[in-house]
């Protein structure tokens, strides 16, 4: 049975028996991780104020909207700013849940609340809020005396019926302040009521015209369907074949009229309509993402059984027994299932799913990158018989405030999606899943700055439920934890299927010796050559970099063009035939003459999966070459059109960016091609090594999925680097262990914490000037600590990208076992704070 949604608020009564909420403020210049305490005067009669419910609160001189977090948090003696309204709405904003984890997030993240519970809501919900007159049943009917002066506007909002209508939308003369000290006075003689309310999202339900069979209708239908021919005037073809077509879908509900006039004819349907066997009305239609995505499920299953598509191994049922135990008893525990590709951790997640389900409550499931969502969601409805919600970024604002919509009435509950399917306001999660959790694209790069695999985590804690953190190759910082004892570590090593690959790593310095210049070495190019296309094997080619040329540079001065923002180089797209700045998105025409010198002789260095592309398919003209990449994904399906003609056969040989290394399941794919493993090996961070083995591991599983054995070719100019051996040998525990010892050396996650802060300013004395201050308070802090500086304090120094936007950046780097503590709370303006990046570069 499913806890109420509203829990008790234990009433903070101080003098004059107010009781006091913390509010999260949604107004500029919030702090961040501030929230503010406010009373509920008795005379307003908002005793039930709770968790998730909208309020307009005073915020300065103005009046703004906050949200309801929990109960206030100042002292009794501190006095407190008043709640002056309600904001009425079908139901609170948020369920509780969320509102204590958006209060959680905010403290840890040194976000603003408001930012952080807007991050929550479809966009622009916040923004419809409007003040209602309405003369509700109870209050005086009675004709007001023509000499009151508000006695024409209660007649207007009399006119409305119960609904009222909005303040703004009543007519404003003499002005709008009149008209407004009006309506209160006719509030205080009792005549009106005024209220604020929250409007439904700017993306409104869509309507549509719907069919549904009349009694007469589905009597034709079903003698039709019998094969007698209906009494009176004769129906044509079409409308015989309309309506044997509903009678058999048993859809006595309604059908789009657009979707009968398709397959029937716009006649067929006005026709019957006119006989009386159709009636048609205006129907709401959600706006489904997934509605084409996959195939759909069919049938259902029990929520007594497991899922249907396999038995669970033995070391599988393990962790779905221990799961279903603490899903019973509503308890929190974060469990790391470790197994390589093809290993069964799917099979794990649906099992977890089954069992929330079976005991009445809900589930998220989180995926990395928006690609891998729709194979695990049709998964899911395979299994269970389930139409799961889908979350993520791509999706238009009416899908999402749909999707919204459907997980808040609870007709929704499975949630799954990107990093943002952690806020749903799914409000008794029974489990939470995080697949493929060490993947960055789990920290989030905009305010508030969340990596949502944490945050699952405490949701998880809030909520009294387990959490399953699924990986081949796990996070070190998880490993961390999981040495710590914070995290259960349960390994799937048994495979449920086929999967042998043979590693062989390419020495580019030899083939550099012997004069090849070219981004395949002779043993890929071969290995290319040899895919035995008449059974249909295929090849993955793996560079996790864009484009065609990464430095556009003049032969004669040497000058390399870069973006006048960023001051990063430009990098050359043989497609769009552009240069553009992969940080800013800038883009702009390749130059003829060297802009320094007026050279003709442009070279262009260097290359990404366009140039890779091109050089396959010049070496390899019988091979069919498809590119994925960030370039593909940001055209609308044409990354789900690459993907299935890769799964179909309509392609050989598939290059891309990190993305081809997640969530491909293609047995045919017996080569795999890491074309540089030293992308991303030597930048100035600390993560350089484990994200790259990640990248290699991940991109060596996508072959030998099937009954043929897999090839991986890794070419590097450094085969010998503690990484590329790991992922060579298929033995990571040395590698792993020294990462993780360099972390507790540096005070890394997870045995301490950093904290980012950058600032940025138009003028760039002025930013080092800034970065210099804070810098030097900070060091004075950590010098005055009596027990020793909770963090080290490093920088400031010169951001990686040291301007953007125009603005120059520069960075100081907090580390220790609490740098919050030192920092004291968000610095503000022109500060930005990144609480464990990603990378601290």
């Amino acid at each position: 049975m499913k806890r109420p949604e509203r829990p008790e608020l234990t009433p903070a009564l101080v003098e004059r028996g107010l009781l006091r909420l913390e509010v999260a403020v949604d107004a500029a210049g919030v702090p961040g991780g501030r929230s503010y305490t406010y009373h509920v005067p008795a005379w307003l009669g908002l005793a039930d104020l709770g968790p998730g419910d909208a309020v307009l609160v005073p915020y300065g001189r103005r009046q703004v909207v906050g949200v309801v977090l929990g109960e206030g948090k100042a002292a009794a003696e501190l006095a407190t700013k008043p709640v002056l309204a309600r904001i009425h709405a079908d139901r609170s904003l948020l369920p509780p849940l969320q509102a204590r984890l958006a209060a959680w997030m905010a403290q840890h993240y040194l976000a603003p609340p408001g930012m952080v519970v807007r991050a929550m809501l479809p966009p622009g919900l916040l923004e419809r809020v409007e003040l209602v007159a309405r003369a509700p049943d109870g209050l005086p009917t009675e004709n007001a005396q023509g000499a009151e002066p508000w006695a024409a506007l209660l007649e207007v909002v009399r006119g409305t019926g119960p609904a009222g209508m909005a303040v703004d939308d009543l007519p404003a003369s003499p002005d709008r302040a009149t008209v407004r000290r009006l309506l209160r006075d006719a509030e205080v003689a009792g005549r009106l009521s005024l209220e604020w309310r929250l409007r439904p999202p700017g993306a409104r339900p869509r309507q549509e015209r719907v069919a549904r069979l009349t009694g007469r209708g589905s009597v034709f239908g079903r003698e039709l369907a019998a094969g007698r021919a209906p009494s009176g005037r004769p129906l044509g073809p079409r409308q015989q074949a309309l309506l044997r077509e509903m009678v058999a879908a048993d859809a006595p509900d309604s059908v789009s009229v657009a979707q009968l006039a398709a397959s029937h004819g716009p006649s067929a349907v006005t026709g019957l309509a006119r006989r009386g066997l159709l009636e048609l009305a205006t129907g709401t239609r959600q706006r489904r993402p997934i509605d084409g995505l996959g195939a759909a499920a069919r049938g259902s299953t029990e929520r007594g059984t497991l899922p249907l598509r396999a038995e669970l191994r033995a070391e599988q049922r393990n962790i779905a027994q221990r799961v279903e135990g603490l899903v019973a008893q509503r308890q929190h525990a974060v469990l790391l299932v470790e197994g390589a590709t093809a290993s069964g951790k799917t099979a794990v997640y649906s099992a977890a799913v089954a069992a929330a389900l079976r005991h009445g409550r809900g589930a998220i499931v989180l995926v990395p990158e928006i690609a891998l969502a729709t194979p695990l969601l049709d998964r899911l409805r395979h299994d269970l018989g389930i139409q799961p919600a889908l979350l993520h970024s791509a999706l238009s604002e009416g899908e999402r405030a749909d999707e919204w919509r459907r997980i808040r009435e609870g007709d929704a509950e499975v949630v799954v999606g990107t990093r943002m399917a952690a806020l749903a306001p799914l409000g008794d999660p029974g489990v939470i899943v995080v697949d493929e959790e060490h993947d960055a694209g789990y920290k989030s790069d905009r305010t508030p700055r969340f990596q949502a695999r944490d945050v699952a985590m405490e949701l998880g804690r809030l909520a009294g439920a387990p959490v399953i953190l699924g990986s081949a190759t796990p996070d070190v910082v998880t490993l961390g934890r999981a040495e710590q004892g914070q995290v259960e570590h349960h390994r799937l090593v048994e495979s449920s299927g086929t999967h042998r690959v043979k590693v062989e790593v390419i020495d580019l310095r030899t083939e550099l010796a012997a004069g090849n210049r070219g981004l395949l070495s002779s043993a890929l190019a071969a290995a290319l050559d040899g895919l035995d296309r008449a059974s249909g094997e295929r090849a993955i080619l793996v560079i996790n970099r864009r484009g065609s040329a990464s430095v556009v540079l003049c032969r004669d001065c040497g000058y390399v063009q870069i973006c006048p923002e960023c001051q990063r180089p430009l990098v050359f797209h043989a497609v769009a035939m552009a240069l553009r700045c992969h940080h800013c998105g800038a883009a702009a025409p390749p130059a003829q003459r060297c802009p320094a010198c007026a050279s003709l002789r442009i070279r262009y260095l260097g290359g990404g999966t366009e140039r890779v592309e091109r050089e396959v398919a010049m070496r390899s003209p019988e091979l069919r070459v498809g590119r994925l990449d960030r370039d593909v994904v940001e055209r609308k399906g044409a990354a789900a059109l690459v993907v299935d003609d890769f799964t179909e056969g309509r392609l050989d040989v598939l290059v891309g960016t990190s993305l081809v290394t997640k969530g491909l399941d293609v047995p045919e794919v017996t080569l795999v091609g890491v074309v540089s493993a030293d992308v991303a090996l030597n930048l100035p961070d600390e993560r350089a090594a484990e994200r790259t083995y990640q990248l290699l591991a991940q991109a060596v599983g996508r072959a030998g999925r099937g009954e043929r054995p897999g090839r991986a070719l890794i070419q590097t100019y450094q085969p010998d680097h503690p990484a590329i051996r790991a992922v060579a040998d298929r033995d990571a525990r040395d590698f792993l262990s020294s990462e993780l010892a360099q972390r507790r050396v540096w005070g890394s996650p997870p045995f301490g914490s950093v904290i980012k802060l950058t600032v940025a300013m138009v003028d760039r004395e002025a930013a080092l000037t800034e970065a210099r201050r804070l810098a030097t308070d900070l060091r004075a802090r950590a010098a005055a600590s009596v027990e020793g500086s909770p963090a080290a304090v490093l920088g400031p120094a010169p951001a990686y990208i040291a301007r953007r936007a125009g603005r120059w950046r520069f960075q100081l780097v907090l580390r220790g076992p609490d740098p919050a503590s030192l920092l004291g709370g968000d610095p503000g303006a022109p500060w930005s704070v990144d609480v464990d990046p990603e990378s601290v570069i």
